[in-house]
């Protein structure tokens, strides 16, 4: 393939999502016009980005609060992990000792242990932290410990040869070489804390106007607003794609700079 085939394939498959999504809206909009669906059971898409335009600024202010949770527990979940990910690295006993109870943790439905955080912490924020980093903290730990074990024996073995110190071979060998599972790791955290900081945030029930989209797709559908709930749903989406593309982003950059450290090197 040519050069300028395959700048031209390329740019096919960046519009090509763009026009499944139009598509997709303007099947779901025929839909709705052609079957005269009542907009409090299914609104169409151009009366969902109304009321997105119309309550923006609200649905906006509630979505910062819900970020300033994902990405404390993001924050939260990344140092927690990598701390355990490098203790069950460097004890064996340790990783035999506790990861049944990861992934025990894991697999509890979070829904069934915010309710008692919520009930062991005063402060909501903080609840709900720490709710959305136990969803986000398995694929750090998960993917950081496969990654520092998978440095090649050889290397491992040259350097016992050379005496490095376990410290140098966690910092010259497996770190490097687990780079690109923790940013795999990290990458799907984020997702995951998102929909933590939702979920833990449905079950707080709190409201006033410091609350999140949570509260606002709950207040909602109380209410019957199914178009507000939509268009609450809509922002969360795109917010999970965009928080999800900027994670990829952020890993290839560290990657193509490491790649590009070891070619100067």
């Amino acid at each position: 393939m040519t050069i300028a085939g395959s700048a031209a394939a390329r740019r096919i498959e960046r519009v090509l999502p763009l026009l499944v999504g139009v598509l997709a809206f303007g099947i779901w909009e025929a839909l709705v016009r052609w079957f005269a669906i009542p907009p409090y059971l299914l609104p169409g898409p151009l009366l969902v980005a109304e009321t997105l335009w119309r309550d923006g600024r609200s649905l906006l202010a509630a979505l910062a609060v819900t970020l300033q949770v994902t990405g404390s527990a993001l924050v939260l979940a990344t140092v927690v992990g990598f701390t355990l990910a490098f203790a069950l690295a460097r004890f064996r006993w340790l990783e035999r000792s506790v990861y049944p109870y990861l992934v025990a943790l894991q697999v509890t439905p979070i829904v069934a242990i915010a309710p008692l955080i919520l009930i062991w912490i005063d402060d909501v924020f903080l609840a709900q932290v720490i709710c959305a980093a136990i969803v986000a903290l398995f694929p750090i730990v998960a993917n950081t410990s496969l990654g520092l074990a998978s440095a090649e024996k050889d290397l491992l073995d040259l350097f016992r040869l050379y005496r490095a110190s376990p410290w140098q071979t966690l910092c010259l060998l497996r770190l490097p070489t687990a780079l690109p599972h923790i940013l795999g790791g990290v990458r799907i955290s984020g997702g995951l804390a998102l929909i933590g900081a939702v979920v833990a945030e449905f079950v707080a029930g709190t409201g006033g106007s410091d609350t999140g989209l949570a509260t606002r797709i709950l207040e909602a559908g109380y209410r019957l607003e199914v178009p507000r709930m939509f268009a609450a749903l809509l922002l969360l989406a795109l917010t999970g794609v965009l928080l999800h593309s900027a994670l990829g982003w952020l890993s290839r950059w560290l990657l193509r700079w490491r790649d590009g450290s070891a070619n100067d090197v």
